[in-house]
């Protein structure tokens, strides 16, 4: 069946749009967005710890990477250490995010549930409750994580080789993490909203696919206020409340496509 073609800069910004009506459920639900933030804060603070580590070995994991360099000339194996290190840094950071978002959405799960469920109510016509124990709806949303870290390690290993590039190697990694770990990330904030519906991780697939745009404006704004300090705690709830929008247009039919002349 043909399909409506979607302005791809109007889908790109509609994405960014939906995390922005998150963010403005703090302002009408502040209890229940600061219910959804003492997860991510005590997850954030173990992360944080796990992070502080990996900057302060930075430099011996670099050089542990690049064995090849010990007997190069001391300025360019520090200019190749230098990019190791860079690249060590970003994929420890895109497989960190996607860990951390799959840890809090688990641990979390219930105030998440009830954050996606009041935006729903909000937005009118919520989907029918599915009842499904709470120690079942965790080892779902495990699993489904476990799955999504698992496609998070390719995504970060080329970003790692990205990395590696003379010159535009580090903005070139920072853009496939942008791109790719945004999308994996979309894939784990919508689960909620979808699993309200009795959809899986296969539906998700398939809905991020035919919004192509939207969901990369959606998830490369996440990601990239994962790397603003502090902010995951604030963006954890905001996050879920955003994608519980996108999921609505996701989930939404296709219009019938315009007649042509």
């Amino acid at each position: 069946m043909p399909t409506t073609r979607r302005n791809p800069l109007r889908e790109l910004g509609a994405g960014v749009a939906d995390l922005g009506r998150g963010f403005a459920v703090w302002g009408t639900s502040p209890r229940l967005m600061l219910l959804g933030a003492v997860p991510a804060a005590i997850v954030g603070a173990l992360f944080a710890v796990v992070l502080v580590g990996l900057v302060l070995a930075l430099p011996a994991l670099a050089a542990a990477v690049t064995p090849f360099a010990d007997g190069w000339d001391a300025a360019l194996r520090d200019a190749v250490r230098v990019l190791a290190g860079i690249a060590v840094l970003l994929l420890t950071g895109i497989l960190l995010v996607l860990v951390f978002t799959a840890v809090v959405l688990t641990v979390g799960d219930p105030f998440y549930e009830r954050i996606s469920r009041a935006v729903e109510v909000r937005l009118g016509a919520p989907p029918r409750e599915i009842e499904e124990p709470v120690v079942a709806g965790m080892l779902r949303a495990a699993g489904e994580g476990l799955r999504l870290a698992a496609s998070g390690l390719l995504v970060a290993l080329l970003a790692f080789a990205v990395g590696f590039v003379p010159v535009a190697g580090a903005a070139l990694a920072v853009l496939v993490g942008l791109v790719l770990g945004g999308r994996l990330l979309v894939l784990e904030l919508t689960g909620t909203p979808f699993a309200a519906r009795g959809l899986r991780l296969r539906d998700r697939r398939r809905a991020v696919r035919r919004h192509r745009m939207r969901t990369l404006g959606f998830g490369a704004a996440v990601s990239a206020l994962f790397l603003v300090p502090f902010a995951p705690v604030v963006l954890m709830p905001a996050a879920v409340a955003g994608a519980t929008v996108l999921s609505r247009t996701l989930l939404a039919p296709e219009p019938p496509p315009e007649p042509t002349s």
